[in-house]
């Protein structure tokens, strides 16, 4: 049998012990099943590979830059300390990721003006919150647990501020432009994933859902309570069945919407006239374990 290559999640996770677990679940893959079944299938179960996009390497660099600012005295937090962690940490990533360089052109003619897009970024994190007043308690934080059902809920949190009182904040980054009205309840569905974990790991009741959007400069937030997690509970347990059934059946159908404008797999997808590869033999295996990314939205 192919042997199924480890996600940063399987470094972290703790084996469960006597429990015949039905499997894992992230906020990510859960939102692709909700998206479109067929996305699932192509991310989760063939695996097919997706090219980076100067969009998303932009989220993985900033995401970068604010993680390891925390990493100096709180007086140097500053923009121009920001602005000075930006191009290192760009040759960090390269290092390990040396293909990246390929979305910028041979001799790299594209990097100059895709780096200014991620100074703007950076710049416009510094008008939404002051670093050198906060003291994160984690950052990129990989949680887990196991629910009743014995599904394991697990996945990265950008950020954990804990208050004196024992409050606890739950911050993600996004590089993107905050979503219209119609579109925030599956913003949130992410953080309330992050909640629930948290709530059923710690038995403690995250305060605050915080997301801050650097490409718009607006923060989103949202105080969760018993009967919301409850109910995100029961949602993500009708997500599992629902992919449970789609690899039993083989019924991964495609759902077409403007979201499909940004999709690596359209050639390929029926929606479009495309045809699907085979299954591969692992499939079942593959819906089990799916691999889980720290975030870099």
């Amino acid at each position: 049998m192919e042997e199924l290559p480890a996600s940063p999640a399987d470094r972290h996770s703790t084996p469960v012990d006597g429990v015949d677990v039905l499997g894992a679940l992230s906020p990510s893959r859960a939102g692709d099943f909700l998206t479109c079944p067929l996305l699932y299938r192509f991310r989760t179960v063939d695996r097919l590979p997706e090219p980076p996009s100067p969009d998303a390497v932009r989220g993985t660099l900033v995401h970068k830059v604010l993680e390891d600012i925390f990493e100096l005295p709180a007086p140097e937090r500053t923009p121009e300390r920001a602005q000075e962690l930006l191009e290192p940490s760009w040759e960090q990533i390269c290092a390990t990721e040396p293909e990246l360089r390929a979305l910028f052109g041979a001799e790299g003619p594209a990097l100059a003006p895709w780096l200014a897009s991620c100074r703007s970024v950076l710049e416009r994190y510094f008008t939404l919150e002051d670093p050198r007043r906060l003291e994160p308690a984690e950052r990129e934080l990989y949680v887990e647990t196991l629910l009743d059902s014995r599904l394991l809920l697990r996945g990265f949190i950008d950020r954990v501020d804990v208050a004196p009182d024992g409050a606890i904040r739950l911050v993600d980054y996004k590089t993107g432009k905050a979503p219209g009205p119609d579109y925030e309840a599956k913003a949130l569905f992410q953080m309330k994933f992050y909640a629930l974990v948290v709530w059923r790991a710690r038995g403690v009741m995250p305060a605050m859902l915080q997301l801050i959007y650097l490409g718009s400069g607006e923060i989103l937030r949202y105080v969760p309570d018993e009967q919301d997690l409850r109910a995100t509970e029961r949602k993500v347990e009708a997500v599992w069945r629902a992919i449970r059934e789609a690899g039993e059946t083989g019924d991964w159908r495609p759902n077409r919407s403007r979201l499909c404008a940004w999709c690596a797999h359209q050639a390929i997808c029926p929606a479009y006239g495309g045809t699907p590869p085979p299954l591969p033999v692992v499939a079942e295996e593959r819906v089990l374990v799916e691999p889980v990314q720290p975030s870099s939205d």
